[in-house]
C-alpha cells in the first residue's frame, strides 16, 4: 500500500493510522492500494485517510478517547464503555463515535457521487490512544463500519474484510477516483498503480482486445489452401468423371495412327489400343506436377515429424533439471513421515526490510541483516493440501539475532512476505497467509521463521496438523 500525504490529520490517534498503513508494506503482496492521508471528501472537514483499494475505498477517522483502555465496548448506535465505565462525547451524542459516523456518511455519498459504482465503501473508526480489546455486536460485525485500535494486524483484518468486489478496478478508474478525492495528489504512473493491484482493463476492455486478433487470424488459416489443397487428393476416383473430356482431346492426335500403315491386316485391331494409351499418357501427364507436388509436401511433413521429434526428445530431457528442484521432499523428521514437501520458489539477497511488514519491517529497518534466504513450499500432510513459507535471517552476531526472534515471535508483530506470492510462482490458488500456524528457530546468529496455512483455507495458528507442520518445516533445508 502507498502513503501519500495530503495534508496534518485532526486526531491524536492519527499517527497510529498511518504507521498501521505504512506496515502493510508496499505493493499488493499484502493489501494493495492508495492511502490518501489527510484527504478532505467532504470540503473542509479532513480525515485520518480515504484508502482506495483494487476491490473497495475505506474512509478512516479517528476518534480519541479520554484515555487508554483495556477493553472497549463499542455499538455503533448505543453508549460506550471503557473498562465498564460510560463514555459521552458532548451532550447530544450518543457515543464518541456519533460525529464520526456522520461525517463517514457524508463521504460515502461524495465517493458514491464522484466514482459511481465504486465498489464496496467500508469505515474505520480508529480509537485511542490505546485500547488492547474492542468489542462490537454481531449486527454491527456483519456492516461496513469497523471500530478498533489501529495496528497492523488490526488494520488488515479491517481492509480484507470491506474491500470485497469480485474484481479489482482499473488503474484508469483509480487515477479518476484519486483525482476526485485529491486534486491535490501528485500524478501516479501506470507500473506503481499496477503493483498495487489495480488492474490494467476495466471489465469491458479485454474482450475488445481478445476479438481483433482472432478476426484477423479466422480467416486466413483454416479458409485459405490446406482446406483446398487436401480435400481433392483424397477422392482419387472422381478425377475419372473429368476423363470423358481429355478422351474428347485425344482424337485431336489422330495423325499418330499414320505411322501403322505397314501392316494393314493389324490396323483394325490396334487401332483401339492407341486411344487407352492416349488417355493414360494424358492423365499422366496432367496430374504429374501434382504428384510432385504431393512428394514434396510429403518430404516437408517428414522434415517437420523429424525436427519435432529432436524437439521432443530435447524438451524430454531439459525437466530432469528442475526434477531435483521439485523433489526436495528431504523429510524433514522421522517423526512425521507422512508430511511432504515440494519447492515452489527459493530465493536469497540483502533487501530484509523490503521482503518484511509490520514490526518485524520495523525491526530490520534499524538493524540490518546480513541475508535473507526465502522459501516456498506445497504439502501435503495427512492427505490435505497445505502451503509453508519460509525465512530464514542472518544477523552479523547473536545478540542481534535474538532481538529479531523475540519481535517476530510476537503476535501481531507482523512477519517476512511469501517469496512464491511475490514472484508468482504459486501453481493454481495462491494461498492466503493468515490464520497460519507459526513456529520458529534460533541458530546463532541466524533465525528461522515459519508459516503454514492450508490451502485452501480457513486455518487456525493452534490447528494439530499445521503445527506438524511448521514443526517438520524448521528441518528444510533453505538454499538461495
Amino acid at each position: 500500500m502507498r502513503l501519500v500525504r495530503l495534508a496534518q490529520q485532526p486526531s491524536r490517534v492519527a499517527e497510529d493510522v498511518r504507521a498501521a498503513l505504512a506496515s502493510l508494506g508496499r505493493g499488493s503482496n499484502v493489501v494493495g492500494g492508495v492511502a490518501l492521508i489527510g484527504a478532505s471528501p467532504v470540503e473542509g472537514r479532513p480525515v485520518e485517510a480515504v484508502v482506495v483499494m483494487p476491490k473497495g475505498v475505506l474512509i478512516v477517522i479517528g476518534v480519541d478517547l479520554p484515555d487508554p483502555a483495556l477493553k472497549l465496548e463499542a455499538p455503533l448506535g448505543g453508549p460506550w464503555k471503557a473498562d465498564g465505565w460510560p463514555l459521552v462525547h458532548g451532550d447530544t451524542s450518543i457515543n464518541p463515535a456519533t460525529d464520526a459516523l456522520s461525517l463517514s456518511a457524508a463521504c460515502t455519498h461524495k465517493i458514491a457521487d464522484v466514482a459511481p459504482g465504486a465498489g464496496p465503501i467500508g469505515t474505520i473508526i480508529a480509537v485511542g490512544p490505546y485500547v488492547e480489546k474492542v468489542d462490537q455486536p454481531a449486527a454491527d460485525l456483519a456492516g461496513s463500519v469497523r471500530v478498533l485500535y489501529p495496528t497492523a494486524t488490526t488494520m488488515l483484518a479491517a481492509t480484507v474484510s470491506l474491500a470485497t468486489a469480485p474484481r479489482p478496478r482499473s488503474v484508469q478508474q483509480a487515477r479518476d477516483l484519486i483525482a476526485a478525492l485529491a486534486p491535490d495528489a501528485p500524478p501516479m504512473p501506470e507500473e506503481m498503480l499496477l503493483g498495487e493491484g489495480f488492474s490494467a482493463y476495466s471489465d469491458d476492455e479485454p474482450t475488445v482486445i481478445r476479438e481483433n486478433p482472432l478476426v484477423a487470424i479466422a480467416p486466413t488459416v483454416p479458409v485459405q489452401h490446406p482446406g483446398k489443397g487436401k480435400r481433392p487428393a483424397k477422392p482419387a476416383v472422381p478425377p475419372a468423371k473429368p476423363a470423358p473430356p481429355v478422351l474428347q482431346a485425344a482424337p485431336a492426335k489422330p495423325v499418330p495412327p499414320v505411322r501403322q500403315p505397314p501392316p494393314p491386316a493389324a490396323a483394325p485391331s490396334p487401332a483401339e489400343p492407341p486411344t487407352p494409351k492416349a488417355s493414360r499418357q494424358s492423365k499422366t501427364v496432367k496430374w504429374l506436377p501434382v504428384a510432385a507436388i504431393g512428394l514434396l509436401i510429403v518430404l516437408l511433413i517428414a522434415a517437420i515429424s523429424v525436427a519435432s521429434g529432436g524437439d521432443d526428445t530435447a524438451s524430454t530431457q531439459t525437466p530432469p533439471p528442475p526434477t531435483p528442484a521439485t523433489s526436495p521432499p528431504p523429510p524433514s523428521s522421522s517423526a512425521v513421515e507422512n508430511i511432504q514437501f515440494t519447492s515452489r520458489a527459493s530465493a536469497a539477497d540483502q533487501k530484509c526490510a523490503s521482503h518484511a511488514y509490520g514490526d518485524v519491517q520495523s525491526s530490520l529497518q534499524q538493524t540490518s541483516c546480513s541475508t535473507v534466504k526465502r522459501a516456498s513450499f506445497a504439502s501435503s500432510i495427512d492427505g490435505r493440501a497445505a502451503a509453508v513459507t519460509i525465512a530464514v535471517v542472518e544477523f552479523p552476531n547473536t545478540e542481534q539475532a535474538s532481538a529479531f526472534k523475540a519481535t517476530a515471535d510476537t503476535p501481531g508483530g507482523g512477519g517476512i512476505l511469501d517469496l512464491a506470492t511475490e514472484t508468482n510462482q504459486w501453481q493454481g490458488e495462491v494461498p492466503v497467509f493468515e490464520g497460519a500456524a507459526y513456529q520458529s528457530s534460533l541458530d546463532g546468529k541466524s533465525v528461522r521463521l515459519i508459516q503454514v496455512v492450508w490451502l485452501p483455507g480457513p486455518s487456525t495458528p493452534d490447528d494439530p496438523g499445521l503445527v506438524r507442520g511448521a514443526k517438520a518445516a524448521l528441518e528444510l533445508p533453505v538454499n538461495g
